[in-house]
């Protein structure tokens, strides 16, 4: 479902960064499907390119996942051209783009931080000592 959400999405922003103009044609399209879920959808139109396929794979606990992944491009209103590319599974959604925000890199680990990880890891808490010590 998640997934569904997303790709809508996708194509919302597509179609809002073109203008919608509802009398647009679409020039070429594809869409095939298979009894096993697996799919491919293409298609272009009023300067939009959407090409994606999806699949169906087993997940963790014998769970049916959906693997979708695809690309779509258009032209900004400032006439640059703009390409994401998407793949949403298992693990979420993952988007790259040129023209999307990167996150500044992560701030450097306090020392007193690193400590105490170190110390944690160096000394695993073990239930089993800490009880017998709390009923002897």
């Amino acid at each position: 479902m998640n997934t569904l959400i997303f790709v809508t999405m996708l194509f919302g922003a597509a179609f809002a960064a073109s203008g919608l103009d509802k009398d647009a044609p679409i020039e070429s399209q594809v869409l095939e499907t298979d009894i096993g879920g697996a799919f491919r959808n293409a298609w272009s139109g009023n300067g939009i390119s959407v090409q994606e396929l999806g699949s169906a794979k087993a997940g963790p606990d014998n769970t049916l996942v959906q693997v979708i992944q695809g690309e779509y491009s258009y032209t900004a209103p400032d006439g640059s051209n703009i390409k994401t590319l998407y793949i949403a599974d298992e693990n979420g959604s993952r988007v790259e783009g040129a023209h999307l925000p990167v996150a500044p890199p992560a701030p450097e680990l306090p020392p007193y931080i690193a400590r105490a990880l170190e110390w944690a890891k160096a000394h695993p808490y073990n239930e089993e000592a800490e009880l017998k010590k709390t009923y002897q």
